[in-house]
C-alpha cells in the first residue's frame, strides 16, 4: 500500500493554509497562466533578436529554438513558485515531495504511467487531426516545415535540447500545473471538474504556443492533441498527490519530443 503523501501538499494541510489566509486565488490562477504568457514573451524577445540581425522572417526564425529558450521560462516559473511557496511557509522541496526511501517505487509507478499515457498521446493526435484536418495524420512537414519537425539547430543547441531542456522542463511543468496549481485550485474550488477545466485549458494551451506558429488551425490541433493527456495526468496526480512518479513518466515524453522534432 502507498504511504501517506507529503504533508505540505496533503489536502488537509493545503486547506489549513487557505483558512489561515496564506493561500489566495491570485497565486494559483496566476501560475496557471504564467507558462503560456512567459513563452509568448520569450519568443517575442528571441524574434526581436532575429529582427535586429536583419532576418526577413524573425518570428519563424525563432520557432525551431523552443527547446533552448524554454529553459528561461522554467527558471522564471521556479522563481515564482519559490516566492509563492515561501508565502505559504513551505519550500519548493515540499512541493516536490521526494521521499528517498520510496524512490525506486516511484520510478516503477512512473514507468507504468508512461505505458498507460503514451497511447493517450497517440489517440489525442489522431482525434485532433480528424477534427481539424479531416485526416488521422496531419502532415507537419508540409504545414510547418522546419518548425514542428525537422528543426535544424547548431550542434551545441542539439546537445542542449537532448540534455538540459527535458531534465528541467518536465519537473518544472509538473511542479507548476500539478503540485502547485491543481492541488490548490482543487481546495479553493471544492470541485475536481472545475480544477481539471482550469488547469487543463492552460496546460494544453501552453503546448499550442510552444512554439507559436501563426496558423489558427495548427494551434487548435495542438490544443486538442494535448487536452486529453493533461486531463488524465491531473486525475492521476490529484488521486495520489505524488509528484516524483509524474516526473519520471514525463521525462521520456519530453526527451522523445525534442529528439523526434530535430532534423536527422
Amino acid at each position: 500500500m502507498d504511504s501517506e503523501p507529503p504533508a505540505a501538499n496533503e489536502p488537509a494541510a493545503i486547506q489549513e493554509r487557505i483558512d489561515l489566509g496564506r493561500i489566495r486565488w491570485v497565486g494559483p490562477l496566476a501560475l496557471t497562466t504564467a507558462r503560456t504568457v512567459l513563452l509568448l514573451v520569450v519568443q517575442a524577445v528571441v524574434a526581436l533578436g532575429f529582427l535586429v540581425r536583419g532576418h526577413p522572417s524573425p518570428w519563424r526564425a525563432q520557432a525551431p529554438w523552443w527547446s533552448v529558450y524554454a529553459t528561461v521560462v522554467d527558471i522564471a516559473c521556479l522563481v515564482l513558485l519559490r516566492r509563492q511557496a515561501r508565502r505559504e511557509g513551505i519550500g519548493l522541496a515540499d512541493l516536490l515531495g521526494v521521499d528517498r526511501s520510496h524512490l525506486g517505487r516511484e520510478v516503477l509507478w512512473g514507468l507504468a504511467y508512461l505505458l498507460v499515457l503514451f497511447p493517450v498521446v497517440q489517440a489525442g493526435t489522431v482525434f485532433a487531426s480528424w477534427i481539424v484536418y479531416g485526416t488521422p495524420q496531419a502532415d507537419f512537414a508540409r504545414l510547418a516545415p522546419g518548425l514542428l519537425v525537422a528543426r535544424r539547430l547548431p550542434p551545441w543547441a542539439v546537445g542542449y535540447s537532448l540534455s538540459v531542456f527535458w531534465l528541467l522542463w518536465s519537473p518544472t511543468e509538473e511542479l507548476t500545473y500539478q503540485a502547485y496549481c491543481a492541488a490548490r485550485l482543487r481546495a479553493l474550488t471544492g470541485r475536481t471538474w472545475l480544477t481539471l477545466a482550469l488547469v487543463g485549458f492552460w496546460w494544453a494551451l501552453q503546448h499550442s504556443v510552444l512554439p507559436l506558429i501563426l496558423e489558427w488551425r495548427l494551434c487548435v490541433f495542438r490544443f486538442l492533441q494535448f487536452l486529453p493527456l493533461v486531463m488524465l495526468m491531473q486525475i492521476l496526480y490529484l488521486r495520489t498527490r505524488r509528484l516524483p512518479r509524474m516526473i519520471v513518466m514525463h521525462w521520456p515524453m519530453d526527451l522523445l519530443a525534442a529528439r523526434l522534432t530535430l532534423a536527422p
